[in-house]
C-alpha cells in the first residue's frame, strides 16, 4: 500500500537529511514510486538534485582558506582539508577562451591549479616556488574543469602538492607545485 503524497514528502525530506547521498533511483525504490515522482517531490520541497546536495555537504564540511582571500581563488573550492587535499570547479566561460577557436587560455587552467595549491596551505604567507605542469588536451568553452590537489610531502618551509584537473573524468592538466610557506622561528628574540 502506497503512502500519501504529503507523508511521502515528509519521509523523503527526513531520509535525505539523514543521507543526502541517496540517488533518485534509490529513493524511487525505497518509496515504490517512479523516479519522476521523486523528482517532482524534490522540486515541491525545494530539495536539490544529488550533485548539488553533495556539493552542499562538502562545502559545509570544508576548512577555511587562510592563505588567499575569496576573490584570489580561481574556480570554486568545494572541498578543503588544509595540508591534505582540496577540490575546485572552474566553469570555462566566454572570457576564458580565445575568440577564434573557443579554446581556454592556459593561464586560467594554471591559475585554478595554482590557487588551489596555495589555498591548501595552512599559512598566511604562501608562494609557489616552482611548478612542473603539463597540458594534456585543450579545454573548450562550456566545459567544467574539476581540479583535485593533494599534499604529497612537507619538509620545513617546502611542501610538494600534486594537482590533477579533469573534464568528464579525462585528465586535461596536471602538475607538481612546490610551495613555500613561512614557518615561524622557534627561537624568538635573542
Amino acid at each position: 500500500m502506497r503512502i500519501k503524497k504529503k507523508e511521502r514528502q515528509v519521509q523523503l525530506t527526513n531520509l535525505l537529511n539523514e543521507n543526502p547521498f541517496m540517488t533518485d533511483e534509490a529513493l524511487s525504490e525505497h518509496f515504490s514510486v517512479s523516479i519522476q515522482t521523486i523528482r517532482l517531490d524534490r522540486m515541491e520541497k525545494n530539495i536539490p538534485e544529488l550533485r548539488e546536495r553533495i556539493k552542499d555537504v562538502a562545502y559545509q564540511h570544508r576548512d577555511t582558506v587562510i592563505s588567499l582571500s575569496p576573490d584570489e581563488i580561481i574556480g570554486e573550492i568545494i572541498d578543503l582539508v588544509l595540508e591534505k587535499q582540496a577540490i575546485s570547479i572552474f566553469e570555462v566561460n566566454e572570457e576564458h577562451v580565445f575568440a577564434r577557436n573557443g579554446i581556454a587560455r592556459g593561464h586560467h587552467l594554471f591559475a585554478q591549479a595554482n590557487s588551489l595549491a596555495v589555498a591548501l596551505m595552512n599559512n598566511e604567507l604562501v608562494l609557489t616556488a616552482k611548478a612542473d605542469i603539463h597540458f594534456r588536451r585543450p579545454v573548450r568553452l562550456g566545459e567544467r574543469v574539476i581540479a583535485k590537489a593533494e599534499v604529497k610531502e612537507t619538509q620545513g618551509e617546502r611542501t610538494k602538492v600534486t594537482v590533477t584537473s579533469k573534464v568528464n573524468q579525462e585528465i586535461v592538466f596536471d602538475g607538481e607545485f612546490f610551495m613555500f610557506k613561512q614557518v615561524e622561528s622557534e627561537e624568538k628574540g635573542d
